[in-house]
């Protein structure tokens, strides 16, 4: 039996999804695909299960999967750069975590950063923002829902660019910290 779910996560609140991910399968639920913000679980037995996030965009190859198999994790699936692994708690011992340092996790958003953040901000400045004030001078009855639709999507990208540019300044505290 399977069941979709659907929930958002924006890139930089993987910790989070990772522990929604863990709870599901402590309720009975694993994980077997996920696209955009759309989880398709299968029912399973209630153990409690580690899931791991990492952030490739297409640059891992085949000894990068032997690595993780070796360590005992399991390859789930894959969406937009983001790889999913499990491992459940009883085999982990200590060792629940695919990253070895604080150095590997900030290296990590770094390349987040550039290959997401960076061109969200590009479009934003070179075409959502130059539109927006093209629109502002109506010329032509039409030019009024262009305005607004502008003026929404300003509002959405200032919403999530500021969001997500909070969560990588405190992940980024963080991993400094430890």
């Amino acid at each position: 039996m399977n069941k979709t779910m659907i929930r958002f996560f924006t890139i930089f609140d993987y910790e989070e999804e990772e522990n929604w991910l863990r709870e599901q399968h402590k309720k009975g639920w694993k994980l077997i695909k996920m696209k955009l913000c759309f989880y398709v679980f299968e029912k399973c037995t209630l153990e409690d299960v580690i899931y791991r996030l990492d952030y490739k965009n297409n640059t891992e190859n085949s000894s990068y999967y032997q690595m993780f198999q070796d360590y005992g994790w399991e390859y789930i699936s894959q969406w937009f750069g983001w790889l999913y692994f499990r491992k459940p708690l009883a085999n982990a011992e200590q060792d629940t975590e695919i990253f070895s340092d604080n150095i590997s996790r900030l290296d990590m958003l770094r390349h987040i950063y550039m290959t997401r953040m960076l061109p969200l901000l590009i479009i934003f400045l070179c075409c959502v923002l130059p539109n927006f004030f093209i629109f502002l001078k109506p010329e032509h009855p039409y030019d009024m829902i262009l305005t607004v639709m502008f003026s929404v999507l300003l509002l959405l990208y200032i919403g999530l660019l500021t969001y997500c540019g909070i969560k990588l300044q405190k992940l980024r505290k963080k991993y400094r910290k430890d």
